[in-house]
């Protein structure tokens, strides 16, 4: 596949970022009919102790405001069961006591989403969230007293993002202020690029747990690589650490140690194709040793982590490394209100464990007061209300100007040649192309769910046409915007779902059996008990068939009565069409998902414009009446 290299990132993205670009305004403050008024004080955080850690997390490469709904299933299983995150709707209010109503319950719930999205507007956009940070900065007595973390899945999940190759990202985060991140989506896109970027960034970019193989080491082609992006891409040879571990940060007067984790389990979860030189892991056994390490070498007055582990990963690691002070989390996307106190095993203390949510809803804002050995957390979760925040200047020129690019034939799509670009958007800006009205929403499209949403249903419907399959298969994915009823459905709706690094489409035979156990395997990497052999993502979505499922029993006894939207059921000997995308360990040869999924919406909408689904293939599910992680749940 034909790569860009830096020279070509910097001459696309050239631009004075202090310019105000024509038609900005109504660009980002495109829900600005929303009349609800701001609570008095609702953004003002009087800061206790000396440093104040600022936290953002999976992003998603949305630097506009956007709809997005939290879910009505999250359920928790083992140790994890009726512990937050696993907890959802009023329950959830109730647990973290905050008002049943109200932009809390907007933010943090799914409960009555569309009209309080009505109310209170979108949330969100980095513009916005550059204006609350600096407020917040300021509140704190300036930069000097604050450190900004990012939780990675940062570049990946825009149009923007792939036709950039994430540097949208990277030079957004540069204005923002990110001072530390780790990766996860980060690593899909080449080695080359990836180095590129992280050289590009201006923050430090970190993780322990991200190794350069040995054959790679002995390779000539890698130091010279290395070289070229400024070396922060073989941080020690010795260690085979590819990035930084830890930085050493002095904030308030005092020193804080900031360990980075990388999703340990992207080599499994993304094409190894993309990061053939580097290898992913928990690595906890390092993890304790490096904490251990800098505790006794480098005397800091306090110790956090920034991880892309997941929220249920976070609490074991939390529980069983001593030294940690608190964990930031990404990854799950959880919108946590308040962190969890976990104990650690050894008997040595605890730490504060939180997840950050996604899609740019939340600021979490940590005060830390370090005295005589000691650290008190004050923590709190600011939900980003886009209608409270003006959006700041330099911000919005960027993504005004940004987007104002042409789609040319150096963007790169796809790792298959084949769709390397697309003629048809030759010579459109990329607002241009984002902003195609494609068909009016029947109802609220989401994804985030343990289980089906109706994003999902669409993305599973148009796969299932262009293949005339049987049965459609779409990754349990937790990124992905909502639309709201009665909406037009854009372009840039469809990209939120799809984009992505190797979106190419492809239909295969496969027999019952496999199938069946295909989904048992994933539904193990949702509900096994112990949170370190889970992948932190959802159940696979289906089209076009039906299944029972039971969180509580052992793998390949979770799935029964699986059957066709017809009725029939899955004999294991009988083969089935299948149709899905973004697989993992081959590059299929069809059409890129958005692609399908445009040509699907606009085949199937009405003479009114208005997209209907006749149905949803939501899972039947078992021995959950009493798990608080359920609620509202088609019967």
């Amino acid at each position: 596949m034909p790569t860009m290299d830096k020279r070509t990132f910097l001459k696309l993205l050239a631009m004075g970022a202090a310019g105000t670009a024509t038609g900005s305004l109504p660009l980002l403050m495109q829900n600005a009919t929303a009349a609800e008024s701001m609570p008095k004080g609702f953004y003002s955080i009087p800061k206790k102790g000396q440093a104040r850690i600022l936290h953002t997390t999976d992003l998603h490469g949305q630097l506009l405001p956007v709809y997005f709904r939290e879910p009505n299933v999250n359920l928790g299983v083992g140790e994890a069961f009726g512990r937050p995150p696993h907890i959802v709707g009023k329950k959830l209010l109730e647990y973290m006591k905050l008002p049943l109503d109200g932009p809390e319950a907007y933010a943090y719930t799914y409960l009555d989403f569309f009209n309080a999205a009505k109310k209170y507007g979108k949330t969100g956009g980095y513009a916005h969230i550059k204006t609350l940070l600096d407020q917040l900065r300021k509140e704190a007595g300036g930069r000097e007293n604050t450190l900004t973390l990012d939780g990675g899945d940062l570049w990946q999940g825009s149009a923007t993002n792939v036709w950039t190759r994430g540097v949208d990202m990277v030079e957004a985060s540069n204005i923002l202020g990110i001072d530390v991140m780790v990766g996860h989506w980060e690593f899909t896109y080449r080695e080359r690029e990836v180095l590129s970027n992280v050289a590009l960034f201006k923050g430090d970019f970190i993780g322990q747990n991200v190794r350069i193989k040995e054959d790679a080491l002995m390779s000539d082609e890698y130091p010279e690589m290395t070289e070229k992006f400024g070396g922060k891409g073989l941080f020690d040879e010795d260690e085979g650490y590819a990035f930084q571990p830890y930085v050493m940060k002095k904030i308030g007067g005092k020193r804080i140690a900031v360990v980075g984790q990388a999703f340990p389990r992207t080599s499994n979860a993304n094409p190894p194709e993309f990061f053939p030189d580097w290898s992913f892991g928990l690595r906890e056994d390092d993890m304790k040793n490096l904490v251990k390490k800098i505790r006794s070498e480098e005397k800091p007055d306090a110790v956090i982590m920034i991880s892309h582990n997941g929220m249920d990963v976070d609490v074991k690691m939390g529980e069983n490394i001593p030294g940690i002070d608190a964990i930031f989390g990404g990854h799950t996307h959880d919108g946590m209100p308040q962190p969890i106190k976990v104990k650690n095993k050894a008997g040595k203390g605890h730490c504060l464990v939180t997840n950050g949510g996604s899609n740019g809803k939340y600021v979490g804002v940590m005060d830390m007061d370090m005295h005589d050995g000691k650290v008190d957390m004050h923590y709190k979760m600011l939900p980003v209300i886009s209608n409270w925040l003006p959006a700041d200047k330099e911000m919005e020129a960027y993504i005004s100007q940004m987007r104002s690019k042409k789609y040319d034939d150096k963007i790169i799509e796809s790792r298959n040649k084949k769709f390397y670009y697309n003629k048809k958007r030759l010579g459109k800006t990329y607002q241009e192309i984002l902003e195609e009205k494609l068909a009016i929403a029947d109802r609220t499209l989401y994804r985030r769910g343990n289980f089906m949403g109706t994003w999902d249903q669409i993305l599973c419907n148009a796969l299932r046409e262009e293949y005339k399959a049987d049965i459609a298969m779409s990754a349990g994915v937790r990124w992905g915007t909502t639309t709201l009823k009665g909406d037009w459905i854009t372009m840039e709706d469809v990209m939120t779902q799809c984009a992505m690094t190797y979106a190419e489409t492809y239909v295969t035979e496969m027999k019952g059996k496999d199938l069946l156990e295909t989904l048992e395997q994933v539904a193990d990497n949702l509900f096994d008990p112990d949170p370190y052999l889970q992948s932190g993502g959802d159940m696979v979505r289906l089209g076009g068939m039906d299944y029972t499922l039971d969180p509580t029993k052992p793998l390949y006894s979770r799935i029964t009565d699986a059957k066709l939207d017809n009725g029939d059921k899955i004999d294991p000997k009988k083969t089935y069409k299948v149709a899905g995308w973004a697989t993992v360990n081959r590059t299929p040869e069809g059409r890129l998902m958005w692609d399908v999924v445009r040509d699907y919406i606009l085949n199937n909408r009405d003479k009114n414009n208005v997209l209907k689904l006749s149905k949803i293939n939501n899972p039947i599910l078992k021995n959950v009446s009493d798990n608080p992680g359920i609620a509202d749940y088609p019967e």
